[in-house]
């Protein structure tokens, strides 16, 4: 085996996923230019909700009420009832199962309660069902909170329950309250094009007694969408202050934000849009499920050299090659097995160990996990070693194989390459976003724009562009939320000098699905109509 002591040759390895200011600033021009295209001619991507930012962002005050939630994710189904407080602010802890837990000091202003929430794991068994016994199932769930709402609440049993719905799938939409559902994935069997505010409908009354009421889907949304509503509904909005999207980095990732009607191709508009009573529909902002991990990006990360050959194999490796080519890059999913390929490589390639002595987890399909690189970082190198060490046994290996410290640091500059090239690509993608919705005033060749802002925005005070996230890998995989704001910081300041117009900020907005659904549902029970747009 060679002796691992010459910084240059990891480095020269790791050059493939090289990212930097520069780089990134660019990336974000080329983002900016591609999201504009998938929204004009792009048919699975830019998926429009079909309701107005009016209703998200309504100037008399926050909705009030207490609302039937549901959460449709790939592995758990949550429901509960969300409490929305208006412009008050609640101090009570959530109750969780029917348990009160005490809610942590930062979040006990929230002006909104998750009350009798519940949640179940989707198993296996469930995914592969039919539609109808799936819906099934999740009608019983339903109607389980159901009774317990009506003796907590002393809901009347003989008026329509209205319930908002999070999905976290593709779907189709051209009104409010239903959906027709693209190809599922995730482990799910369902393919076909199927109505889930009837099938949910259905699910409940099948499960339902008749001391229950019945309830009415007023609200459907995907979950990158919910984190935009949840979002905005608890933001502090003024006029220096603007939350501006929603955004998923987790497992998956994805991206939401309100865009005009007119950016998006007619045959993806929705027939109807939710507007408050005084709306004009003239272009119309609605919000805007971008699905940005889908194949439309990957010209772009292929003309600045972002896709290595190790990414290649992992994609080609995959049950949907080529399909989601951003999300290889930057979520939860993958970023365990590209590391997994990396450094199979270099101490195949590098130091001349022959896979086959190596501990036979490593050489399994996604043996190396996310989570165990999440906390994999120094500064004890000692104690890398021993993770290592616990996580693949030397002894389980073929051949005499030992781990070593110098090893154990290559896998840390492995992963933490992988975690800088995600951050500045979603860093990039975000502020392309924002430039397609003009909230940032990008555009046009780089060398016409570097610093020339500073005189047009004169003394206008500086909007404060704050980005919603949730998801756990951008908050544990190594520094990966700490470097996305730095690449966002340096990527504004390539732009536009030391005189922006705008900062982007990016804020919590965790368990968005089953709040953004409680939101919504009462967004859509207010001073509102459905338009013909």
């Amino acid at each position: 085996m060679k002796d691992v002591t010459m910084d240059g040759d990891i480095e020269d390895f790791l050059k493939p996923l090289h990212i930097d200011q520069a780089k990134a600033h660019a990336l974000a021009h080329e983002f900016h230019r591609t999201f504009q295209h998938l929204s004009a001619n792009s048919l699975n991507q830019f998926l429009p909700t079909p309701i107005s930012e009016s209703i998200l962002r309504p100037t008399e005050g926050r909705e009030k009420g207490r609302y039937l939630a549901i959460d449709i994710g790939g592995t758990n189904l949550r429901v509960g009832f969300i409490e929305l407080l208006g412009n008050e602010k609640g101090v009570n802890g959530d109750y969780t199962n029917g348990n009160q837990e005490t809610t942590p000091a930062s979040e006990s202003t929230s002006n909104l309660r998750r009350v009798l929430e519940k949640s179940w794991p989707i198993s296996d068994v469930l995914k592969n069902e039919n539609a109808d016994s799936l819906f099934r199932w999740i009608g019983s769930c339903i109607a389980e909170v159901v009774r317990e709402g009506c003796e907590a609440f002393d809901i009347p049993r003989d008026r329509e329950l209205p319930m908002g719905v999070t999905f976290s799938f593709p779907m189709v939409q051209e009104t409010l309250a239903d959906a027709t559902l693209m190809a599922m994935g995730k482990g799910f069997a369902i393919s076909s094009r199927l109505h889930l505010g009837t099938h949910l409908t259905n699910g409940y009354e099948k499960s339902k007694t008749p001391d229950l009421p019945p309830i009415k889907i007023a609200a459907i949304l995907n979950d990158a969408v919910a984190t935009l509503v949840s979002f905005i509904y608890q933001s502090k909005e003024d006029s220096s202050h603007k939350a501006a999207m929603g955004l998923i980095c987790g497992t998956g990732s994805n991206a939401t934000i309100p865009l005009k009607r007119s950016t998006l191709h007619k045959d993806k508009q929705p027939g109807m849009v939710q507007v408050l009573d005084e709306d004009s529909t003239d272009d119309l902002r609605i919000a805007v499920n971008t699905e940005w991990s889908i194949n439309g990006t990957a010209p772009a990360l292929r003309k600045f050299g972002l896709v290595s050959q190790w990414d290649t194999r992992l994609d080609n490796e995959g049950e949907a090659p080529g399909f989601q080519p951003l999300e290889y890059l930057t979520a939860g999913r993958y970023l365990g097995e590209l590391g997994r390929l990396m450094l199979l490589d270099y101490l195949e390639h590098h130091l001349d160990i022959r896979t086959d002595t190596l501990p036979p987890r490593l050489l399994i399909r996604f043996g190396l996990t996310t989570t165990f690189l999440s906390h994999f970082k120094p500064p004890d190198t000692g104690a890398l070693l021993e993770k290592l060490e616990v996580e693949f046994p030397h002894s389980t290996a073929t051949a005499p194989f030992q781990w070593t410290e110098e090893i154990a640091m290559v896998l840390y500059k492995i992963t933490k390459a992988i975690e800088v090239r995600a951050a500045g690509i979603v860093a990039a993608a975000i502020v392309g976003l924002l430039a397609c919705a003009e909230d940032i005033p990008l555009g046009g060749p780089l060398q016409d724009k570097m610093n020339n802002h500073a005189v047009e925005n004169g003394e206008r005070p500086k909007m404060d562009l704050i980005v919603g996230y949730t998801g756990g890998c951008i908050v544990h995989f190594q520094d990966y939320l700490a470097d996305c704001q730095k690449f966002l910081d340096s990527i504004i300041q390539a732009e536009f000098g030391d005189h922006a117009p705008v900062r982007v900020v990016m804020s919590p907005c965790h368990d968005g699905g089953i709040t953004g659904a409680g939101v919504l549902c009462g967004a859509s029970q207010a001073r509102s109509k459905d338009v013909d747009v």
